[in-house]
């Protein structure tokens, strides 16, 4: 395989395991997010990449070989942290260069690469320009341009967004995604939100307590979490114990708040899931919707859906809707919410 592999990687720190069998494979060319809540080991593992850790179990392939004996300088990888770490008694042309300087390389083909990479940023011709004088996101381009200078075999970016304002992490994720996309910089992105994750990368590698919990498209993680930890991660609380029964038309799942047909199959017991955003507020004329009444326990709204607490059967669930349908009732009111079971459930098996 041409490209970054993982194979059973095991990492303790005193008593605590903190990688525990992690494995999954990365093709050239492609960008991969390892995804997971503060503790579940991803630095730890990005460093053990690098170079910079040694695993206690398990290797680290690149195109088949090992790297384990390869010291960190002779890896031809990329190291991008969130503290963007600019020399501050150099412009920035000399901070693009500084891989390439360390290098050897000669002041031509330098300054030629400097040139490139600052316009791939969208930063041309700032090479003279003192660093602190620019905004936090020019910074940020600023340090991935000297990442990407030597033209690494990987980069790697440790939270690259997190020391910035929001309003400028949503503008250049995407920006992010399509200078890596343009150069086909095989890259691993690293990082604790779920949404930067899911929109930068071709694949996404979830850890949860030190192991690889599941790898999949943003699309495929979130339409089909495979286990409780990764549905609340993603933030898809509504999570009831259930049981799946075949049926002649599919398969009957059977909860305490109620009964519903989907057409796939399934069997056995797990939990069900209902997505939070598949759901409108009042009865609904589609034929195939099925309904819930609880307790409304309140109502919030963001800029994008209206977030409402309900109560039903002793059960509080969480649900959002960007259009409701009809108007949201007082808190404590009863309230309906309508949904088309093969769209809004998940059978996940125990």
């Amino acid at each position: 395989m041409e490209g970054l592999e993982i194979q059973d990687i095991w990492k303790r720190f005193g008593e605590v395991d903190v990688l525990r069998g992690v494995s999954f494979k990365q093709e050239k060319g492609e960008i991969l997010a390892l995804l997971g809540p503060s503790g579940s080991g991803k630095t730890t593992l990005l460093e053990i990449i690098a170079g910079l850790a040694d695993p206690d179990q398990g290797d680290c392939l690149w195109n088949g070989e090992s790297l384990l004996e390869v010291p960190p300088h002779l890896r031809n990888f990329g190291l991008m942290f969130q503290e963007y770490v600019l020399f501050p008694h150099k412009n920035v042309g000399e901070n693009v260069a500084f891989g390439l300087k360390m290098a050897g390389t000669n002041r031509e083909i330098t300054s030629t690469r400097v040139e490139e990479v600052l316009d791939l940023v969208g930063l041309s011709g700032l090479e003279d320009r003192d660093p602190a004088t620019l905004s936090g996101g020019e910074q940020q381009r600023i340090a991935l341009a000297r990442s990407l200078a030597p033209e690494p075999r990987l980069v790697m970016l440790d939270e690259p967004l997190g020391a910035l304002d929001r309003s400028i992490r949503e503008r250049l994720i995407g920006e992010l995604r399509d200078i890596l996309k343009s150069s086909s910089q095989t890259a691993l992105y690293v990082t604790h939100d779920q949404e930067e994750a899911f929109r930068i990368a071709d694949r996404v590698v979830i850890l949860g307590n030190g192991k690889t919990a599941q790898i999949g498209t943003p699309r495929q993680i979130y339409h089909q979490p495979n286990s409780p930890y990764i549905a609340r991660f993603l933030g898809m609380n509504n999570l009831l114990k259930g049981e799946a029964k075949p049926s002649p038309k599919g398969t009957v799942l059977e909860t305490d708040i109620g009964t519903w047909l989907v057409e796939d199959p399934h069997q056995g017991s797990g939990v069900i899931l209902i997505r939070p955003d598949q759901v409108r507020v009042g009865p609904e004329d589609d034929k195939r919707a099925s309904s819930l009444t609880g307790k409304l326990v309140s109502s919030s709204f963001s800029s994008s859906a209206i977030h409402l607490n309900i109560e039903i059967n002793s059960h509080q669930l969480g649900f959002s809707c960007s259009d409701c349908g009809m108007d949201i009732p007082q808190t404590g009111e009863p309230i309906q919410i309508s949904f088309d079971p093969n769209k809004a459930l998940l059978f996940i098996p125990a």
